[in-house]
């Protein structure tokens, strides 16, 4: 088994991750360091830093309600890092990301397979948001929103999505992309700013009353939906993208 898979598997980081550790030469197997590409057997031993590695027991997913100022990192070096943030007694990590200056649901979990399932563009998996911007929205608006928009920044083209309007200056966005800043580029497009952005729910599971600052283990009803949708996802690394 490659050992980026090998760390996410264990529920250490997702794959992403795994590589920055490796290219950062923060990984060893059986005592040498260890570089991209390198295949761990059973038996040997991995270790990041000083740290053994042992596969965690039982799988973790957590729904948070991410308050605004707090990064979607595991990195330790980032100030208010979600990870030290939500202080898990097992090793959690963030299923995708959501902007600094966004709030809402975010998920964490140990199973690194299910993070790639989930957030692989190609899967097409929705994500839905609540948005207020700086002035009026009209139907013009919400059709080029709802409409596939070219992102300069990026040189990329959305696909077409769901869009309703909530209020004077606000309006409920179905995503099935996630790129960088996406919903507030799109906006930008069309001489509108983003004031408010919260994510409501990630495919089956919903923010509902959460509180902010808060998290809650997934039902077992919720993660057995959930692993039905995913089932026929692909789980090839996940490319790095920041949403919305």
């Amino acid at each position: 088994m490659r050992l980026n898979k090998y760390l996410s598997d264990i529920g250490y980081c997702s794959r992403r991750e795994a590589d920055r550790l490796i290219e950062a030469g923060k990984v060893y197997v059986d005592g040498v360091q260890a570089g991209l590409g390198v295949q761990v057997e059973e038996g040997q031993e991995v270790r990041v830093g000083k740290k053994v590695l042992t596969k965690n027991d039982r799988p973790v997913l957590l729904a948070l309600n991410k308050p605004r100022g707090i990064e979607c990192t595991a990195s330790k070096q980032v100030k208010n890092n979600i990870v030290d943030f939500v202080n898990y007694p097992c090793r959690v990590y963030p299923v995708g990301r959501l902007d600094k200056d966004s709030e809402g649901l975010i998920l964490l979990t140990n199973q690194g397979d299910l993070v790639n399932k989930m957030m692989r563009s190609g899967n097409r998996h929705e994500k839905e948001y609540f948005v207020t911007v700086d002035k009026p929205v009209n139907e013009t608006f919400l059709n080029s929103m709802a409409a596939p928009v070219y992102l300069k920044e990026l040189d990329v083209t959305t696909r077409p999505c769901e869009v309703e309007q909530t209020g004077k200056c606000s309006f409920r966005i179905i995503l099935t992309q996630g790129y960088n800043r996406q919903i507030r580029r799109m906006c930008e497009n069309f001489g509108f700013k983003v004031m408010k952005l919260k994510r409501i729910r990630i495919m089956n599971i919903h923010l509902d009353g959460l509180k902010v600052g808060t998290y809650r283990e997934v039902t077992p009803r919720e993660m057995k939906e959930l692993l039905e949708l995913i089932k026929d996802s692909s789980s090839e690394t996940v490319r790095d993208i920041h949403e919305s």
